[in-house]
């Protein structure tokens, strides 16, 4: 079985992951100010439970730290990577979470 591969897609700004020619998921993002912000991550559902939104999200903060860009996770699986794997932490906006936090 082939392994998937995750790829920007620049047009509608999203990472995607694709098994083949199957598109399995993606993850949307903004960039804005030197910063990407992750908005939305999504698995087709008939794909969910293999571990390939961790992929896609990991592809997803490895191409930030090869480019040297914060990333703002407002998507809650992608602030759930955060919390569990530290060693991306300092890939994490906090000051801007934090100004975002005192608005709410």
């Amino acid at each position: 079985m082939t392994d998937p591969v995750v790829t920007d897609n620049p047009e509608p700004r999203r990472f995607e992951i694709m098994l083949g020619p199957r598109l399995l998921g993606h993850a949307r993002y903004v960039d804005n100010g030197g910063r990407r912000i992750i908005v939305h991550t999504e698995i087709d559902p008939a794909h969910e439970g293999h571990g390939y939104a961790s992929a896609l999200v990991r592809a997803a903060l490895d191409d930030a730290r090869s480019h040297e860009t914060l990333i703002v996770p407002l998507c809650p699986f992608v602030a759930r990577r955060f919390e569990r794997h530290p060693d991306y932490a300092d890939l994490v906006d906090t000051d801007l979470l934090a100004r975002m936090a005192s608005r709410s």
